[in-house]
């Protein structure tokens, strides 16, 4: 391989689709790998997120891509201003020009401290790398790499931050949970949710969420804005029985949301969820629902410690094995986080990927 040029932004429909294209290439033949929808990539860029590519400069081919974006907010979390980078794949050869690259355009910015990343935007959304358990395939929301990423990233002086693990579970039979009241007479109920008030719902899952995670270190507050953009098309795909939350005294104060795994139909299409493969999907429906992804759940602060999410992940147990489910994939989990972890050990779980983002300070 000859040298690489610099990065070339995408800046027309032709450049979109070689950037998206790209992984078509590098994980051909690759089940295991299952690639972001087109169509949320093809919005990112409509929205102007800054999205590169690097060429050889013999052939002109695309070697690899990132994007290049910031956050005030993360920012502000972190405590530093980080230059952020997603979507990030790379040939084996292209690794380190690739991370040249991007080091040399932070440093243009003048007013970036480190790289941070990958991040598709946010670290609360997607991205990150898996550090191990590559035999096994990633799902939707998740990461897969080969192990040569891990090389790549360390061999250039990334350092690992947040390390996580995701978890796969098996299904077993639940009972029912007796739920009745709390020891001070508060009532406690389990809601499902229900297609036809799915904007309603997940505006009150929106504000569990970011008061549940708020003491995470990397996360950032989701607007209803960026709550939209990133649930666009869930109606679709939502098994109903699998997005629960727990009210005490008529008050919302637990939440969980599961999906159906359709990661071996997004590899099949290619990341493509046009409405002709949306309608191929929900007539095809019933061959998903056997395995299922764990999306995110969470208890406000100030109720988290007295069982509620250990008897939402008991209803969910329940409503899994009613129906049909064998299988539950969790995204990633912190490893600071051990009373999670503990209910994916309760279920029979184990660790499936080990996961990371990786920093590298300017």
């Amino acid at each position: 391989m000859t040298a690489p040029r610099g990065l070339e932004r995408v800046v027309d429909r032709r450049g979109l689709r070689e950037f998206l294209a790209f992984t078509d290439r590098v994980y051909a033949g690759e089940p295991r790998f299952v690639p972001p929808s087109r169509q949320q990539v093809r919005r990112w860029w409509r929205d102007g997120v800054p999205m590169y590519v690097l060429r050889d400069a013999g052939t002109g081919a695309v070697v690899g891509r990132t994007t290049l974006h910031t956050d005030a907010a993360l920012d502000a979390r972190l405590g530093r201003r980080c230059q952020l980078f997603g979507l990030t794949e790379f040939t084996d050869a292209a690794a380190r020009p690739l991370f040249e690259a991007v080091t040399a355009a932070a440093h243009a910015a003048g007013d970036r401290d480190a790289l941070f990343g990958p991040v598709a935007l946010l670290p609360n959304q997607a991205g990150g790398v898996i550090t191990s358990g590559y035999a096994d395939r990633g799902f939707i929301d998740s990461a897969w790499n080969p192990p040569r990423y891990v090389g790549a990233y360390e061999s250039y002086g990334f350092h690992r931050r947040f390390e996580s693990d995701t978890w796969i579970c098996p299904v077993p039979a639940g009972d029912d949970v007796p739920l009745g009241t709390d020891p001070d007479g508060a009532e406690l109920r389990v809601h499902r949710g229900d297609v036809r008030r799915l904007a309603d719902q997940l505006e009150l899952l929106r504000e569990l969420l970011n008061a549940s995670f708020a003491q995470l270190g990397y996360y950032t507050e989701i607007s209803a804005a960026q709550l939209r953009r990133q649930t666009d098309g869930l109606a679709y795909l939502l098994d109903e029985s699998l997005l629960l939350y727990l009210s005490r005294a008529g008050r919302p104060v637990a939440f969980v949301l599961c999906v159906p795994d359709i990661s071996e139909f997004v590899v099949r299409v290619r990341g493509n969820l046009n409405l002709v493969n949306q309608l191929r999907l929900l007539a095809a429906r019933r061959r998903y629902r056997r395995e299922a992804v764990l999306i995110v759940k969470g208890v406000l602060p100030e109720h988290q410690g007295r069982g509620y999410q250990r008897l939402l992940s008991a209803a969910l147990r329940r409503n899994l094995h009613a129906g049909g489910y064998t299988t539950l994939r969790s995204t990633y989990v912190g490893r600071d986080n051990p009373a999670s972890a503990a209910q994916y050990r309760a279920l029979g779980g184990r660790p499936l990927h080990g996961y990371t983002f990786y920093e590298k300070a300017l």
